[in-house]
């Protein structure tokens, strides 16, 4: 087999092409290969949709594989230069690992599960995400949403329909949280911000919105700033989302997450799709007085300008900061009244949960599960999220207090979506009989 003859390459390449089949074979579904606690897992419909579309992936690369090897010995392969057979042989090995990609994508993600803790909250993660992007209008079908951790103190998400390595369609949200902030009543603030980005590119908002931004812009009278608007929109619509969903917990985790030194707070990224840290803050009160009128806004607000105050900065920038705080009201007034056509008639503020996420409900629902814990492990994820950071910013749980409850309820929510279709679940009455360690000594 020193002398390369007619037959030599084809067959070297038959090899390889056989042993990238069997390493294929290997590649199982994640049922078959995760380690996991059940109330961990992900949700039966990412899993379905994650297997089914890593399925259809080998599937093809089999038939391809297969097709290559059949024409290895047909007369148009055997006639074949080694040039032309290599050059097949390598796009299907580009092929393959391609699909490792997609595979090694979501395995990163569902290794987590196994964790001791983490892979439970995680799943109650997933619960609290898809919480906040089912709308009570129903205006599209809510994909499967699966998180895990990361380290830094940002979030990120893998929206669902977006192109995958090899260009298919990502058949789920892939959203990552900090590590650093688990658990507290903050992750709801970054968790539902990358919900936010999903919810909206569903409602096709950026699209719609940014035309009508530039048309401001182009009208004159603070035009430089409504450019600004236009170019931040996509970060600004997350934000909106958040602060409509979990009220002024939205506000105080963005505080945490864009606490940096002066210098990044303050500092224009050319063309970063993020608001400035400075600016994000103001506008998160803004969008949140506009939603719940109540004097926190201007609490915190006034609370991010001491840590934070103008000192220094050179005039230019402190005249496109007054430009950008002078068009602010009119913008968020534009963003709350804003009617996508595929909210049906409906602003963008009706389509939000907005009726029991004032202030003064979301300490009247506090009140109720003290007396009734329950009640908080029954109610709407993202609803107890807004319920924790405003009463925390008031001084009525600690940050200790905070953490277990948290903790304890995304273990619970995570077990009862495992549970939901045993005689468990069929029985509500049974589970309030139960001892609830973390829900009675809230109410303590």
């Amino acid at each position: 087999m020193t002398v390369l003859n007619g037959t030599l390459p084809n067959w070297i390449l038959e090899q390889e092409a056989r042993a990238l089949r069997t390493r294929l074979a290997r590649v199982k579904p994640f049922a078959l290969l995760e380690p996991m606690l059940p109330a961990a897992a992900i949700q039966p419909s990412a899993q379905r949709s994650i297997e089914r579309y890593l399925a259809v992936g080998r599937k093809e690369l089999r038939g391809r594989i297969n097709s290559f090897i059949e024409w290895l010995g047909e007369p148009e392969g055997r006639q074949a230069t080694p040039e032309d057979a290599q050059r097949r042989f390598t796009m299907l090995r580009m092929r393959f690992n391609i699909v490792l990609s997609q595979f090694d994508l979501f395995a990163d993600v569902i290794t987590q599960r196994s964790e001791h803790e983490s892979g439970v909250h995680l799943s109650g993660l997933d619960i609290v995400a898809r919480d906040a992007l089912d709308l009570k209008g129903h205006y599209y079908e809510v994909p499967p949403v699966i998180c895990y951790l990361d380290r830094g103190p940002g979030a990120a998400i893998r929206r669902a329909r977006t192109r995958m390595p090899g260009g298919s369609e990502n058949p789920v949200a892939i959203i990552r949280v900090p590590r650093e902030r688990m658990v507290g009543s903050g992750i709801a603030s970054s968790l539902i911000h990358e919900a936010g980005h999903q919810g909206a590119a569903l409602l096709d908002l950026v699209e719609t919105l940014r035309p009508v931004l530039k048309e401001r812009a182009r009208a004159g009278g603070g035009g430089v700033a409504w450019q600004m608007w236009e170019r931040w929109i996509s970060e600004i619509v997350a934000d909106f989302w958040s602060v409509a969903h979990v009220g002024v917990g939205s506000t105080l985790g963005l505080m945490a997450v864009v606490s940096l030194p002066r210098a990044f707070v303050m500092r224009f990224g050319g063309d970063d799709p993020h608001p400035v840290p400075w600016i994000r803050v103001k506008l998160s009160c803004a969008m949140g007085r506009a939603l719940y009128p109540h004097e926190q806004w201007d609490t915190a607000a006034a609370l991010w300008e001491a840590f934070y105050p103008m000192g220094d900065l050179d005039e230019e920038r402190r005249q496109l900061f007054a430009a950008l705080e002078a068009s602010m009201p009119e913008f968020v007034e534009l963003l709350v009244n804003h009617r996508p056509p595929k909210l049906r008639g409906h602003t963008l503020a009706e389509a939000m949960p907005l009726a029991d996420r004032t202030p003064e409900l979301l300490r009247a629902h506090y009140a109720r599960w003290r007396e009734s814990p329950h009640l908080m492990r029954e109610a709407p994820p993202a609803l107890v999220f807004a319920v924790v950071g405003q009463v925390r910013i008031e001084g009525k749980i600690s940050p200790e207090e905070e953490s277990r409850m948290l903790a304890y309820l995304l273990t619970y929510w995570a077990m009862r979506s495992t549970l939901n279709t045993t005689e468990f679940s069929a029985r509500p009455a049974a589970l309030k009989e139960e001892p609830e360690p973390a829900a009675v000594a809230l109410a303590q």
